[in-house]
């Protein structure tokens, strides 16, 4: 008797929206005057908590908190409540009182992680953003937006929308088939480069670089209420 296995749910469509500088996303070049001390005062770090494959952690590389000082996290925060046109934002308490990764940097090498398209969580954040911090990365070593491709290739969505919260809540599922997700946007690599993009965006780092942590790919992650 041949074994019995559970059908493949059908995934939902979701809602689609082309991702637009100054509404959905927003770019800050050169958004710190000391970018280089940033860089080195995080090179120095010895209090990193590692990720895969240094650990059983599903999350990969290795990250510390904080990545800016509290001087520098509001200039950050001034150009993006200005860009955006928000008038406040915080850091929302997570409901199990564990640490959300905010003002966190994250080293991660080429051969340690891949592409990984998600959505942050509406629950914790509106708005999340990364700042690239390693002058010698590549370009592709950036950000991209992506949407969905349906099993009969047909293109999807892209946008979590209420009452759901994240991608595994939207899509019903959190298995989909490889090829469930198609590159649409690719925001490339820049040092000393803010992105700051609506949460609820499918979205990843386009690649990793590098094998040790001077040449691995560095950036800072935001995660803002607003």
């Amino acid at each position: 008797m041949r074994p019995q296995f559970p059908p493949t749910p059908m995934l939902r469509m979701l809602p689609y929206r082309k991702p637009t500088e100054g509404r959905d996303y927003w770019l800050f070049d050169d958004v710190l005057p000391n970018a280089d001390r940033v860089r080195e005062r995080c090179l120095g770090k010895q209090d990193w908590a590692l990720g895969f494959p240094h650990t059983g952690e599903s999350w990969p590389g290795r990250r510390a908190i904080p990545a800016l000082d509290a001087e520098e996290l509001t200039q950050v925060e001034a150009r993006v409540m200005q860009a955006t046109g928000t008038r406040k934002l915080w850091v929302q308490p997570t409901p199990d009182g564990k640490t959300l990764n905010h003002n966190c940097v994250q080293v991660v090498g080429k051969h340690e992680a891949g592409p990984r398209p998600h959505t942050d969580s509406l629950a914790l954040c509106r708005y999340a953003g990364v700042l690239y911090l390693n002058p010698d990365a590549p370009q592709e070593c950036g950000t991209s937006f992506y949407r969905q491709r349906m099993p009969n290739g047909q293109l999807g969505g892209n946008l979590v929308t209420r009452p759901h919260t994240n991608l595994v809540e939207a899509l019903g599922t959190r298995f989909v088939p490889p090829n469930s997700f198609v590159e649409d946007v690719r925001i490339p690599h820049k040092f000393n480069r803010l992105l700051v993009y609506s949460a609820a965006l499918i979205h990843t780092a386009t690649a990793y670089c590098g094998s040790v942590l001077a040449d691995e790919r560095m950036a800072a992650v935001f995660f803002w209420m607003s």
